[in-house]
């Protein structure tokens, strides 16, 4: 395990990697307000393990990378994409394996389609379909949207700690026990690395993605798999079978009774599929 800054274009990342430099790069991005401790340190290893050089990084205005004032990001969905190439570029990196989680999914799913020759494949997990019109689709858990309307104080921990430990009970899928004190343990640990989660809140600008990126996922090149839990509140599994159906050639794995989470208990079959599909497009 190996941490680097890298500064590009005035923007400080935060990064770690994992593994042989001499393996396949891998580059995890992860959901909103969240930072590259969201990808666990026991499934960077494992994945490592199954030869692949992992490279996980904190976004913009998460973990140790440039903050921006709380409302005033100074960027947009379109830098967090190339900011997938900043980190490649810092490591000398011509094209790699992306995997991106709920939001950074939907960021992997920009890389894909801007500069193709970059990225080898995109696993796709907990996500929803860039572009696409998902208004058909069935709505997010009402539990979850009722606890995504209440007031929050970023700032003070007990406060922001509470919420997460909160929001994560609620993703949680119904396949395995919540485990409330490991997930106040880690989210206590992650915001005091972080420093408070206040210029986190600024991730909310990515989801308006822009008219750019509508319609565009049949122009997918790179190799496309989808990892979706079926008991997804976030996103439900409609919009994993959505993103699949729109790129020619895409596979569909469903983790049943999975939530919007990474669980130690579903890591065996995620990374058995990521590890396949890396594997056929080396």
């Amino acid at each position: 395990m190996s941490f680097r800054t890298i500064r590009a274009d005035g923007v400080d990342f935060a990064t770690e990697a994992f593994g042989d430099a001499s393996h396949p790069p891998v580059v995890l991005i992860m959901g909103g307000m969240a930072s590259m401790l969201w990808w666990p340190e026991g499934f960077c290893r494992r994945l490592a393990e199954h030869g692949r050089f992992v490279i996980r990084y904190d976004q913009r205005d998460s973990g140790l990378s440039t903050k921006y004032p709380p409302g005033q990001p100074g960027y947009g969905y379109g830098d967090a994409v190339d900011d997938v190439f900043r980190v490649l570029d810092g490591y000398g990196i011509s094209a790699a394996h992306i995997i991106g989680f709920s939001l950074g999914g939907m960021v992997g799913q920009g890389a894909a389609l801007k500069k193709p020759e970059r990225v080898r494949s995109l696993t796709a997990i907990s996500t929803s379909p860039l572009g696409v019109d998902t208004s058909h689709l069935p709505a997010s858990g009402e539990a979850w949207l009722e606890h995504m309307n209440l007031e929050v104080d970023w700032s003070d921990r007990a406060d922001a700690v509470a919420y997460l430990v909160d929001d994560a009970r609620l993703t949680a899928g119904t396949a395995h026990p919540f485990d409330e004190t490991r997930t106040r343990t880690f989210i206590e640990q992650d915001f005091d690395r972080s420093g408070g989660y206040l210029s986190a809140t600024n991730h909310s600008i990515l989801f308006d993605v822009g008219e750019a990126w509508r319609n565009r996922l049949h122009e997918m090149k790179p190799p496309l798999l989808v990892i979706h839990g079926t008991a997804d509140p976030v996103f439900p599994p409609e919009y994993g079978a959505a993103l699949a159906a729109e790129v020619d050639g895409a596979r569909l794995v469903r983790i049943e009774g999975g939530g919007h989470e990474l669980h130690p208990e579903d890591w065996d079959r995620i990374i058995s599929a990521i590890t396949e599909h890396t594997s056929n497009t080396n």
